[in-house]
């Protein structure tokens, strides 16, 4: 899977985590969605996990210029190709790939200790 940031998105997901270490995971959060099959794109900005391995099912997203990891069960979900922008105006990001839209308003939720 390659991730491209829009300028927009890089701008807000820096300002937003600031100089915290940080990497950010996609996922397709089904919590509450009543099937596993059913659930929506979301952002979580986790701590790097310093001297630690990348869990097994968990894989790299190739060209970012943040550190994007996913699950792989969850890549069926999603095109090969994905960009996520930012738009203020709706103060969200967007998640989209050449051929559709995955959603207009994803979250980015920080996970990290405080």
């Amino acid at each position: 899977m390659q991730i491209t940031f829009t300028e927009a998105a890089l701008n807000e997901t820096s300002r937003r985590l600031g100089d915290k270490p940080f990497r950010l995971k996609l996922v397709y959060d089904s919590e509450g969605c009543g099937c596993a099959v059913s659930g929506v794109p979301a952002l979580w900005a986790e701590s790097p996990d310093i001297g630690q391995t990348v869990h097994p099912e968990s894989a790299a997203a190739a060209n970012t210029v943040f550190p994007v990891l996913f699950e792989q069960r969850h890549e069926v979900f999603f095109e090969d190709r994905l960009t996520i922008d930012y738009q203020p105006a709706k103060l969200a990001y967007q998640l989209k790939s050449d051929s559709q839209i995955y959603t207009n308003s994803m979250k980015m939720i920080d996970r990290r200790p405080v």
